[in-house]
């Protein structure tokens, strides 16, 4: 068959390109446009071919072999298949496991069955060896593709690169028209002038620095300016935020009658919990028209949930503040009861318990956790909060533009 496939290692080719972009090969080092990476796959595989692409595999890891949202992404893709080995921890590092023998067992596969003239390899893992000879003694002709190596050196095994029959090199120019490094600031929160929402939750201070009812109240933090920002763009926390009232003096100064139902717009509470609000002694409980509020699972038909699931699949990118403000949009377009929306505006910034852990938990489904012991992110965290109340204050302040008119 005058056909090519490309048997893609996205370990290695990943991995690779953390290193040559990041420094570093640790995949969560860079963000990756999978639609435009796999376009550009097929383009030079036909191009070098000469042949037309009959489809693409894509071999990675998963935890216990379940699907990732990249994973979930790349399988609608047209002329895309994904093969999943599994991933395991071991001495705090992740490892594949069965990813070889799965690229080995296609490839002679393939090759015996005379699927295709042209197999394109972008792996350079030496235990292919056996099964690149098989494809060539099967009358196939196998292109080996390397990622360049942030050292100049080789990244491939030796034995690998000489068996192929054609060998070409995946440069930075070609790595960086799909993939980019992420920036470090070397600070939590990233810099506030593309999202300022972020920023003002990741600079409140920590809950124990947070004075408790003397000086500095909340009102007193209305009308302070904020910090100037300083040069790798992030704000003062020292100066701008400092108290800043924990969310436990807020709820004792409300128990106490001290204090208004509803806190000052620019008072931002570094709150932090992977399952929501937890009351403790001392605190006031959340009100039961609160604790009433329907979750979005609630009102969400079958029907509906499918098309989210499509959705999640194939426009939403797993960005964490994109993540919160997806869940918000849905969440408020299917509430029933409008009263719903004052009373968690009077809430700001902390979201109700169960809906917080709902968001948390649908969030966990874009691989946030970032496999440390199951949890997401502080940063992360924070960012899909200030997402949800970005989306949230969207249509809240059409509303009050209209009222003013």
């Amino acid at each position: 068959m005058d056909r090519c496939i490309v048997l893609v290692d996205a370990g290695y080719l990943l991995g690779a390109a953390a290193s040559l972009l990041a420094g570093e090969p640790s995949r969560s080092r860079i963000i990756v446009d999978h639609t435009a990476l796999i376009q550009a796959l097929r383009e030079r595989a036909e191009s070098e071919t000469g042949r037309p692409l009959l489809r693409i595999y894509w071999f990675d890891g998963a935890p216990d072999r379940v699907p990732q949202p990249e994973h979930r992404r790349l399988r609608v893709m047209p002329r895309v298949t994904v093969r999943l080995g599994a991933l395991t921890r071991s001495d705090g590092r992740w490892a594949q496991k069965g990813v070889d023998a799965a690229m080995h067992a296609e490839l002679t596969e393939l090759a015996r069955n005379r699927a295709c003239s042209d197999i394109v390899l972008v792996t350079g893992d030496g235990d292919l060896l056996p099964g690149m000879m098989a494809a060539k003694e099967h009358g196939v002709a196998v292109h080996l593709w390397a990622v360049q190596a942030a050292d100049g050196d080789y990244n491939q095994s030796e034995d690998l690169v000489a068996e192929a029959d054609e060998r070409r090199v995946l440069d930075r120019a070609w790595i960086v028209k799909a993939v980019r490094a992420k920036e470090l600031t070397g600070v939590c929160a990233p810099p506030p002038a593309p999202r300022p929402e972020i920023a003002a939750i990741l600079s409140a201070p920590l809950p124990e620095s947070a004075p408790s009812g003397r000086e500095g109240t909340a009102e007193d933090d209305t009308h302070r300016p904020a910090a100037p920002a300083s040069e790798n763009g992030t704000q003062d926390r020292a100066v701008a935020h400092k108290g800043v009232p924990t969310p436990k003096d807020l709820a004792a100064l409300r128990a106490s009658g001290a204090a208004p139902a509803q806190a000052p717009a620019s008072a931002t509470l570094r709150w932090s919990s992977d399952k929501g609000w937890v009351d403790r002694p001392g605190t006031a409980a959340e009100p039961p028209e609160v604790a009433a509020m329907p979750t979005l699972a609630q009102l969400t038909t079958a029907e509906q949930r499918w098309a989210d699931r499509e959705e999640d699949i194939t426009t939403v990118g797993g960005d964490p503040y994109e993540v919160g403000q997806v869940f918000a949009r849905r969440w408020m377009a299917r509430l029933g009861d409008q009263g719903h929306l004052q009373r968690l505006s009077a809430m700001y910034p902390r979201i109700p318990h169960r809906i917080d852990g709902e968001l948390l938990r649908y969030a966990a489904r874009f691989g946030l956790l970032a496999h440390k012991d199951d949890q997401i992110d502080e940063h992360d965290r924070y960012a899909i909060r200030a997402g949800f109340w970005r989306e949230f204050d969207v249509p809240a302040a059409a509303e009050n533009a209209t009222a003013g008119e």
